[in-house]
């Protein structure tokens, strides 16, 4: 892919991820968190399921194949949008989505832990300095609620879905992946739903319109082109574009819902853009990545 391409492939990734977050906010009106994400990737899943079979994309012939399916879809839909929606519920889109993206540093903190991957001193200040860059965005007026730790789980967790979908994700094809991960994932969120609250969905035009936006464009169009990414190029790299996605969020959140827009962000805008950039040039010369 030439450089160019992948770059664009990435801003629209991570406009999709971050804007979400606010379309998820103006859906809580209208069903319970957990079931709303169920539906959401049940729904996209079903879809992807069939287009998959109709033009005959390689499927797993394993039943190992198939339980590495599974748990990227435990950790990417179930544990990363189940945080997410749950958080949702007492913190602003804003806040959401700049503490799940703060997930690249996690992946390289866990990549050097689990994997034995070596970054360089100067991709671990870029890192930091993304981090501190969204630190800085989300401003220092956040108060503590329980929205907070399911915002950081998520970050967690998507960490995990990245390292293992960069470890298997070369053993399926990229759209049989984002089918079945998201169509497991969806079913333990359906089952999280009827076992930890009162689901609900009022269904209405605009309830329907935010569940089909979220199952296509949310859903299957951010999970195929991530992980096609993934796939072509190391974890870390393209981890560090997710800073942009917190910007998406933000910018959403206030043109949506009205959440304040806080000088900060051009600020902390600076420091994401010096690390993605420091990350980035180490990556693009160095051979002594691994």
């Amino acid at each position: 892919m030439k450089n160019y391409q992948f770059i664009a492939l990435l801003v629209v990734t991570t406009f999709l991820m971050g804007s979400s977050f606010a379309i998820v906010k103006l859906g809580l009106p209208y069903s319970s968190p957990l079931l709303l994400a169920a539906l959401r990737f049940i729904l996209a899943g079903i879809i992807m399921a069939i287009v998959v079979r109709f033009f005959k994309r390689p499927h797993p012939t394993t039943k190992e194949g198939w339980f590495k399916l599974l748990m990227i879809g435990v950790f990417q839909t179930a544990g990363v949008m189940g945080c997410i929606f749950l958080s949702l519920r007492t913190i602003s889109a804003s806040e959401s989505s700049i503490l799940t993206f703060t997930n690249p540093l996690l992946v390289v903190i866990f990549a050097t832990i689990f994997t034995k991957v070596r970054y360089r001193f100067h991709q671990w200040i870029g890192v930091l300095l993304g981090l501190i860059g969204v630190i800085i965005t989300m401003g220092t007026q956040v108060e503590w609620k329980i929205g907070i730790l399911f915002g950081f789980l998520s970050a967690v967790f998507w960490a995990i879905a990245t390292l293992l979908a960069k470890k298997w994700g070369l053993l399926f094809d990229t759209w049989v992946l984002s089918a079945y991960q998201m169509l497991f994932g969806g079913f333990l969120l359906f089952l999280a739903s009827t076992l930890l609250e009162q689901p609900f969905f009022i269904v209405n035009q605009q309830s329907l319109l935010i569940l089909i936006w979220l199952s296509i464009f949310s859903s299957i169009i951010q999970f195929a082109g991530w992980y096609y990414l993934l796939q072509n190029s190391d974890p870390g790299k393209t981890s560090a574009y997710l800073f942009l996605a917190p910007f998406f969020g933000v910018l959403t959140g206030w043109l949506l819902l009205d959440e304040p827009l806080q000088p900060s962000l051009m600020i902390g805008g600076l420091f994401i853009l010096v690390g993605i950039y420091l990350v980035n040039r180490t990556f693009s010369r160095g051979k002594d990545l691994r």
